[in-house]
């Protein structure tokens, strides 16, 4: 009787820590992963942590000349020669960056003349008379074959020369990245609440639009108060699909009747009428990143010092004074570790409340 087992899995942090390792030994890394799960662009915020240059190549779209390049007649030495493509990194280019990352995506998707023509970089570090420049790191990345995407089966010598990663969606991460994105407000409080609808593709699916942090993204930047509500629905739909759809804008609606977060801060607002769950969270994120805001202010300007510490107690008086244990605990623990905001609890009128009521509930979200 045969066992079947799971791929193991890491999350974008986790495969950030182990693809860095990965560069420091130059050892070629290959992400799996489903469509818009955020695999290039994870590559390329490690790459610009490093300060160095990502070449991004498209193997799906290339011909096996985009990397052994064309043969020309050498007349000087009267015979075959090759030129490499432009595309890949010149000794002259690695000099200027720490690090280069040769990054082929879509590599499982590429005709198999294209990927053994990759196999050589990959294996040798060279390709005919070209040769990688000490200072290069190769990534790749590719959907899964059960992901409905176009793909080719790898051939094992060219799997075996990869370190193999599959990434899988986790909410703590992408709440994380969002936050440091500027992602909406109510993108970031609706996935908070309804985590399940994060990522919904589903291969089997006949669905053209479906959730995915990348979808997710692109809801972000088309959202738009001045936009007809009928227009804002249909573009959303078109985004992360129908059902994720109505449910999001039915949310964004009750969200946009909450109080006016800095009014909460300044202490003009004490009380919360509409009580709407979802709604509480973007409420929540809302005023996390008012208060980010105001301490970059407040750093600038010593002056205001008092008046942040002000806000901070403001912050955690309503949500003891409106909120469930669960959403207060929620809005500690973004405010602390996602926005790392740096309260100070001997300067705080609240803290000793809030410690003796939630401090256990805090330990065991942030540990």
């Amino acid at each position: 009787m045969s066992t079947v087992t799971e791929n193991r899995t890491v999350t974008s942090e986790e495969a950030e820590l182990a693809i860095t390792r990965c560069f420091d030994r130059k050892r070629p890394v290959f992400l799996w992963g489903p469509p818009g799960i955020g695999k290039s662009e994870l590559v390329a915020k490690i790459t610009k942590e490093q300060n160095g240059h990502m070449i991004d190549l498209r193997l799906g779209q290339m011909d096996p000349t985009d990397i052994r390049g064309i043969p020309f007649y050498n007349k000087e030495l009267g015979v075959m020669d090759w030129a490499a493509p432009i595309d890949l990194p010149s000794e002259e280019m690695a000099k200027q960056y720490p690090i280069i990352v040769l990054f082929f995506d879509e590599m499982n998707s590429a005709a198999p003349s294209v990927q053994a023509a990759a196999y050589q970089l990959v294996l040798n570090r060279r390709i005919g008379k070209y040769v990688l420049p000490d200072n290069v790191v190769i990534v790749a990345a590719g959907n899964r074959e059960g992901d409905k995407g176009v793909t080719y089966k790898m051939p094992a010598p060219l799997a075996n020369r990869f370190i193999h990663l599959e990434l899988r969606v986790d909410f703590d991460s992408w709440q994380n990245w969002a936050v440091k994105n500027g992602i909406h407000k109510d993108v970031v409080g609706y996935v908070s609440f309804a985590k399940q609808d994060l990522f919904d593709f589903d291969p089997k699916s006949s669905s053209r639009a479906f959730a995915t942090p990348r979808s997710w993204a692109f809801v972000s930047e088309i959202l738009d108060d001045n936009l007809p509500n009928n227009i804002e629905t249909e573009l959303v739909a078109g985004t992360v699909g129908d059902g994720t759809a109505v449910k999001f804008m039915a949310h964004r609606k009750v969200a946009g009747e909450m109080p006016n977060p800095t009014e909460i801060l300044n202490g003009k607002v004490k009380e919360l009428k509409t009580k709407e769950v979802s709604a509480m969270y973007s409420l929540t994120v809302s005023m996390c990143y008012e208060l980010k805001e105001y301490h970059k202010k407040s750093s600038e300007d010593k002056s205001t010092v008092v008046e942040w510490h002000s806000m901070v107690d403001n912050f955690f008086r309503f949500m003891m004074d409106n909120f469930t244990t669960e959403l207060t605990v929620m809005g500690a623990r973004v405010a602390l570790t996602v926005y790392n905001l740096p309260f100070v609890p001997n300067k705080l009128k609240t803290f000793d409340e809030f410690h003796k009521r939630f401090g256990k509930y805090i330990v065991q979200a942030i540990s």
